[in-house]
């Protein structure tokens, strides 16, 4: 008999650690939902300025199109400058510098659509970090959740000081995200 322990009995669903557990559950979960909102919400903007580049860069590439056919037209009027007597000449002269024109007006607003590409996926690459920080901080929460409630099963303290740890980590990752937004 000397070598039993004398430790006072807690009934199964009195322990104080369990009490602890469920609220600090409550809470990180709580938090995950937060976080899994705000990373959702932040991959649904990179998404969008990614699609925003995608149509920009289709409207600079038709401009880039009609650029060329403008061009060809240009080429067709000089080939028929050449071939022309020099009297028909002015006619050619006005149309070569329509074609001119145009291919400078074109040229300018394909160049614009290319910068606004550039634009849009800078942004949509900008939320690649807080997007991940925010996906790693909804991991952490939800190791923690699992580690707490192996807590309960085993009654190991130390187990919820790790859960602890993995929701402060949890947390930094978040404001890591809210700090890079």
């Amino acid at each position: 008999m000397g070598d039993e322990l004398d430790v006072p009995h807690i009934p199964a669903g009195d322990h104080p650690l369990g009490k602890w557990v469920a609220i600090f559950t409550a809470i990180v979960a709580t938090m995950g939902g937060i976080v899994g909102h705000e990373a959702s919400h932040i991959a649904n903007e990179a998404i969008l300025y990614k699609n925003q580049a995608v149509l920009k860069k289709t409207d600079a590439s038709n401009q880039w199109a009609y650029y060329q056919a403008v061009s060809t037209k240009s080429h067709l009027m000089e080939l028929a400058k050449e071939l022309t007597s020099p009297q028909s000449h002015p006619g050619y002269d006005e149309k070569l510098a329509k074609y001119a024109q145009q291919k400078d007006e074109i040229q300018q607003r394909a160049n614009g659509l290319e910068e606004q590409v550039k634009a849009a996926d800078a942004k949509s690459a900008a939320l690649r970090e807080p997007r991940q920080s925010l996906f790693l901080a909804l991991a952490l929460f939800q190791i923690a959740i699992s580690v707490a409630s192996v807590t309960v099963l085993t009654r190991q303290a130390w187990l919820f000081a790790i859960a602890g740890l993995g929701a402060l980590s949890g947390i930094g990752f978040w404001i890591s995200a809210i700090a890079s937004h």
